[in-house]
């Protein structure tokens, strides 16, 4: 009797630790659910989510019997020979003056490669855009080379024409600089790295680029002709003013003291883009820093010398560095990043403020011309 009394407390005992575990797993089950949805939702920012077909059973699949195959072998450079183009084949005469061209701009005979690529261009289907923007991109590299500079820009026009995404619109960007930095046009350079420095804004050596054009420019100077100096052979033939002197000439001497205080101002901006652009870098570069190793890690070690040498000759104030720093990590935040990445969107969907707008007026609205700058450091030092 006692026995089965005894049998029986256990068999409760144990059919309440059972209810009790049932319990604790139900109410654990959510917080698993939970942890299971923020590491999925983890995974697809980070880009390392799996296709549910990976999890789905396998198939049964038939083998069956290949046919033997033939490679085809080729000499190298076989596309030179004059048999490469004995053939009735559309594609294959646009691969052969494809390498052809492809090979002479390597070899740096640019008038031969652009006689190649003009080749290619006639056998090239309307549909097949990818190669003809290549081809394209090589007559304007060739054409710049050669000097033959409108042609080349007449070139990029056509390309920026037929651009219809984000990638296009970068590698014709990336070709206007090189066409204008061969001609010596700092301007319309300086104008192409800003858009590409507005499109890619995490890139650090397009900011890099644009820094480096700005203290070219401003290492090589302006010739300034100040209104009331002259040479003292001047100064000694022209003697004391005369009374005919016109409202004209009057006239003249305003729009010269206003055409110098727009060079003066104009060389402030550019001073200040030169700032903003090296320490941009640097922040980039300290972010990506953390992930590099071996000659990348060297490269950008390099650079960060280079931005501190540059910061030295721009001399800028700690208050004004404190101020362009401010500015430009405004978006340098992880999340922020992820939502301005639009490499390879759309042109039509595509939104990008303009370099002025996103970077430089937030700079001038914090005065930062107006207590520092070129001008202020020569005040500083005609009167020490």
């Amino acid at each position: 009797m006692r026995t089965a009394v005894k049998n029986k407390e256990e068999k409760e005992e144990a059919s309440g630790q059972s209810r009790e575990c049932v319990n604790t797993h139900s109410q654990a089950l959510p917080c698993y659910r939970v942890l299971l949805c923020h590491s999925q939702g983890l995974m697809e920012i980070f880009g390392s989510t799996f296709d549910d077909s990976v999890f789905v059973e396998a198939r049964d699949r038939v083998s069956v019997a290949l046919s033997s195959y033939n490679a085809k072998l080729c000499e190298p450079e076989w596309f030179c020979e004059s048999a490469a183009l004995d053939t009735e084949d559309a594609l294959e005469k646009q691969k052969v003056y494809k390498f052809r061209a492809d090979l002479a701009l390597r070899q740096g005979d640019y008038q031969k490669a652009l006689d190649a690529y003009s080749s290619c261009l006639t056998w090239i289907p309307d549909n097949n855009l990818t190669i003809r923007r290549d081809v394209l991109e090589g007559m304007a590299r060739c054409c710049t080379h050669l000097g033959q500079r409108h042609r080349a820009l007449d070139l990029a026009r056509l390309l920026s024409k037929e651009a219809s995404n984000s990638c296009h619109l970068t590698s014709l960007l990336l070709l206007k600089v090189s066409i204008h930095q061969r001609f010596g046009a700092t301007g319309s350079k300086m104008a192409a790295l800003q858009q590409l420095c507005s499109l890619l804004p995490f890139n650090p050596w397009h900011w890099h680029s644009l820094g480096q054009t700005c203290l070219e420019l401003l290492e090589a100077g302006r010739p300034v002709a100040v209104p009331g100096s002259c040479s003292p052979q001047e100064c000694e033939s022209a003697g004391e003013p005369s009374d005919r002197q016109t409202e004209e000439e009057e006239e003249e001497e305003v729009e010269e003291v206003e055409e110098v205080e727009e060079v003066e101002e104009e060389e402030g901006r550019v001073w200040l883009k030169a700032c903003m652009c090296f320490i941009r870098t640097r922040l980039l570069l300290r972010i990506l820093r953390q992930q590099q190793s071996s000659f990348v890690l060297q490269r950008s070690e390099s650079a960060l010398q280079r931005i501190d040498e540059a910061l030295q000759q721009l001399k800028p104030k700690e208050s004004t560095l404190q101020a362009v720093t401010e500015v430009m990590s405004e978006d340098l935040i992880p999340e922020k990043m992820r939502e301005d990445n639009q490499d390879g969107e759309s042109l039509a969907s595509l939104c990008v403020q303009s370099f002025n707008e996103r970077w430089l007026n937030k700079l001038l609205l914090t005065g930062a011309l107006e207590t520092d700058g070129p001008q202020c450091q020569r005040e500083t030092e005609a009167k020490t």
